[in-house]
């Protein structure tokens, strides 16, 4: 996503010239001549950074930054003028600005100020986005934005009204359980229990003594009274998970809670009431399982009535900032990293991945970036190399001087990518004599990162 700037001068030599730097650095650059006309673009429009005059034709810059600062998120805010004292920079600093400089502009400093500004700019407006999310009166755990989540939560909000069987599909890792949790908190049963049990994790001739309990002495090994996980969720939600795995015997014998409303444990003369609401999930086609006699067609309309179907995050549109942002932050607190966020390029990266293992994957894929993360900024090398890798990234996605061979980690003595990175440019920049524009083309990035790499030094 290009960034987009104000850039408020009224000097039209150093307007054109101005322009005409950021536009090669591929920022998207509206232009005010006066204070009236910034303010006019400050409310048509959102903007990651404000480039400012400090002295125009009707009025001062300290204006234009009241004003940008009255958004919120609001954006960053550079000022520069021929003026520079030390008044006018503690008064613009007061202002709100985030830095500071002075006529005639250093290009590379300018351009590296830019650079950082839209940056933080960009982390201040992902952290409002989160926290917008996250602290959403509906949300109930499901954070995203994307009209498929919202839509999502909507459903969630209707079901959870009722009181009948629910069956959520979707995906291996898009967060069923959460639904399935949300869906509890917001029925009558809230304040009830709930329980979630793994219909693949339990063997075959278990299963049935988990759900309905047993009697001492009903089989081998029985020594004690079972009560089952339906009586320790009367009152509350059972989540069966990976029903599409539950034998068939069992499942007849499932059909016969949900209508009848009670069960008998293995080796007991009667019945029992339970006051439970069953809720199933699957990652595989039931419809299919139903064709192939997999699974039973009664069962599957009983529970089919109330149906949640978890989109992938693929196809949530803006949810992969959110989400990263909201993981980094869980993962950085429990390891005691001050780590900022991700970079642009990280980001591009992870935006461009479609994650097959969806929401659990990227939280994965954020954990092992915290740890490997040697800066502010969570960057590409940091990330698993079949992520940049997907969209055509030159990247070992591993640690700095860390070489994967199997199942075991090397550390050798050669120079890091960073290093080597840099000394690179460097070559490139003398064979260009110091053409940086030019050198910057040749390794195929924009100036400014150009500049940022040879900052590092």
């Amino acid at each position: 996503m290009k960034r987009r700037i104000l850039l408020v001068e009224d000097d039209a030599a150093l307007l054109r010239l101005i322009r005409d730097e950021l536009d090669a650095e591929g920022y998207l650059v509206e232009q005010a001549t006066s204070v009236d006309i910034a303010q006019q673009r400050l409310s048509q429009n959102d903007f990651d950074l404000v480039i400012t005059d400090l002295r125009l034709p009707d009025g001062t810059g300290h204006e234009v930054l009241k004003t940008a600062r009255q958004s919120e998120p609001h954006p960053a805010c550079l000022v520069i003028t021929a003026f520079g004292s030390v008044s006018d920079a503690v008064a613009a600093l007061k202002q709100g600005a985030d830095d500071f400089l002075t006529k005639p502009l250093e290009m590379d400093h300018f351009l590296l100020s830019v650079d950082r500004l839209i940056e933080q700019s960009f982390l201040r407006r992902d952290y409002a986005r989160l926290k917008q999310a996250i602290r959403g009166k509906d949300n109930h755990g499901i954070v995203g934005n994307s009209s498929e989540i919202q839509r999502l939560r909507e459903q969630i909000g209707v079901i959870a009204a009722t009181d009948g069987p629910v069956l959520i599909t979707g995906e291996s890792g898009t967060g069923k359980e959460l639904v399935a949790r949300s869906v509890h908190a917001q029925s009558q049963r809230r304040d009830g229990p709930f329980v979630a049990i793994n219909c693949a994790g339990i063997p075959g001739e278990l299963i049935e003594s988990e759900l309905f309990g047993h009697e001492a002495g009903a089989f081998t090994d029985a020594k004690k009274k079972h009560a089952g996980i339906f009586r320790q969720a009367s009152g509350g939600t059972l989540l069966l998970d990976e029903i599409g795995e539950m034998p068939l015997t069992l499942q007849a014998k499932l059909l016969r809670v949900l209508q009848e409303g009670s069960v008998r444990a293995i080796g007991a003369s009667g019945e029992q009431d339970v006051d439970v609401r069953v809720v199933a999930a699957t990652h595989r086609n039931v419809e299919e399982l139903v064709a192939s006699g997999a699974f039973r067609e009664d069962l599957y309309y009983r529970l089919e009535t109330f149906k949640l179907e978890v989109p992938p995050l693929r196809a949530r549109q803006g949810d992969v900032e959110l989400l990263a942002s909201l993981f980094l932050r869980q993962h950085a607190s429990t390891t005691g990293r001050d780590i900022d966020g991700l970079d642009a390029a990280a980001l591009a990266a992870l935006n461009a991945y479609t994650f097959p293992g969806n929401v659990r994957e990227l939280s994965n894929v954020i954990e092992r970036a915290v740890a490997f993360c040697r800066g502010g900024l969570i960057s590409v090398g940091d990330l698993p190399a079949r992520i940049p890798e997907s969209q055509g990234h030159l990247s070992t996605g591993r640690a700095p001087n860390q070489r994967e061979t199997g199942n075991e980690s090397l550390v050798d003595d050669f120079p890091t990518l960073e290093v080597l990175q840099r000394r690179y440019a460097r070559r490139v920049l003398e064979r260009t004599d110091g053409n940086k524009q030019q050198a910057a083309a040749i390794l195929g990035v924009t100036r400014s990162t150009l500049y940022r790499w040879l900052a590092r030094d």
